[in-house]
């Protein structure tokens, strides 16, 4: 199996220097490669510039340019190039399904922010000085730089990543390693219903509080946007002291709330995996989730519009953003997949209608958002735990019916 790592480098100042200018170069090949496939296709022929024949290229633009497109990987090259390729064949493949696509763009220098190498040993080298306490990764043209390794790396490593965050600099690594041992069994089954009072509830009746970490740093973000709302629209290079502090306050609180909803995500995900075997969540269709409402025409006023309660739903879709399901369904799926558990999506309809004891669905059995009680048979509970204990069932019944 494949697993990444990411850890912090601490350059020095002319290596952070030289990681900018690398960025800054990569980025310009990429827009230049964009642009040849722009103006080739806006041609009369209709010219389809590939992979191949811009890859093809490198050679020429690297002795053309030795001072700057020279000086790095020809391989971290070729995996930009790549990049653009897979942007575009996005592109085409939306456009083939009938969805409504956006055409590749072209990258300013906030927007591109890595850099890969495919192979470690190629331009680049994974723990350059064996011999120093100090675990060290090498860049061609940068040299070797320090890394703050907290954790070992198990396996061998396939491909390495420069990746910048702010003022902040990182190396993100995949090694290949064996499947890890499964932990022992407990022979305990879950279901789980993810919600916004409580991040989760279980089907066993365990609440996770919803820590709403973007609620709770909310009045801090404003504060800081206001005072970067002060400074003009001005380019990068033009900014003041003062103006690039404010955007650098502005994205380390945002910075500060991403990572705290990761450790949250990663603490949860690995409390479940632990004590359960099997665990059923919905397959919850964020995207749709967080989608506008539509505007409604007002038939007796032109060019006006009825309320359509979208101020309220982007409370709602505030609230399921900063709850940040996505992430912790993808980092739960991970850990399980690690840990040899077993996790299945289930149809979400109806899970908090129906009662889980005599079977009956019905909208009214749920009078509040809390309280559940079947209008059947009388059963009271939580609903967020109904919906979890139907959740359950219908994951041991999926888990149980033949494969089609």
């Amino acid at each position: 199996m494949i697993r990444a790592y990411k850890f912090l480098m601490r350059p020095t100042m002319g290596q952070r220097i030289a990681l900018s200018e690398m960025l800054r170069d990569h980025c310009s090949l990429y827009n230049g490669a964009l642009q040849e496939r722009r103006d080739a296709y806006r041609h009369a022929s209709k010219t389809k510039v590939r992979y191949g024949q811009q890859s093809g290229q490198l050679k020429e633009i690297r002795a053309f340019d030795p001072k700057r497109q020279g000086r790095w990987s020809f391989s971290s090259q070729q995996a930009t190039l790549r990049r653009l390729d897979k942007a575009f064949a996005a592109f085409f493949r939306r456009l083939r399904s009938g969805v409504t696509p956006g055409y590749p763009r072209f990258r300013g220098a906030t927007w591109f922010d890595t850099i890969d190498f495919p192979k470690d040993g190629d331009g680049c080298r994974w723990d350059s000085t064996p011999h120093d306490p100090v675990t060290r990764v090498r860049f061609q043209g940068v040299g070797h730089i320090k890394v703050n390794q907290h954790r070992p790396v198990v396996g061998k490593v396939k491909t390495v990543s420069v990746k910048r965050e702010g003022k902040r600099w990182y190396v993100v690594l995949t090694a290949e390693q064996a499947k890890p041992d499964p932990l022992p069994t407990t022979g305990s089954a879950v279901g789980v219903d993810m919600g916004i009072t409580h991040f989760l509830a279980s089907s066993d009746g365990e609440f996770i509080p919803n820590p709403r970490h973007g609620q709770k740093a909310a009045a801090k973000i404003e504060t800081a946007q206001k005072a970067l709302s002060r400074f003009g629209r001005v380019r990068r290079d033009k900014r003041t002291s003062h103006h690039r502090r404010a955007v650098q306050k502005v994205a380390d609180l945002h910075r500060k709330v991403r990572r705290q909803r990761l450790d949250h995500a990663h603490k949860t995900a690995l409390a479940l995996v632990r004590k359960h075997d099997f665990i059923a969540h919905e397959d919850l269709k964020i995207r749709n989730m967080v989608k506008a409402p539509a505007p409604k025409p007002a038939p007796d006023r032109p060019g006006g519009f009825l309320p359509n309660g979208a101020s309220a739903k982007a409370g709602l879709n505030r609230s399921i953003s900063d709850s940040g399901w996505g992430v912790f369904l993808t980092i739960l799926h991970a850990k399980a997949e690690s840990a040899g558990r077993e996790v299945i999506v289930v149809d979400p309809r109806n899970t908090s209608r129906t009662c889980p004891q005599c079977g009956h669905v019905d909208k009214e059995n749920r009078p509040s958002q809390e309280r559940f009680a079947c209008v059947s048979c009388g059963h009271v509970a939580h609903a967020d735990t109904v919906g979890a204990l139907n959740v359950l069932r219908a994951g041991l019944v999926r888990r149980e019916a033949p494969a089609a």
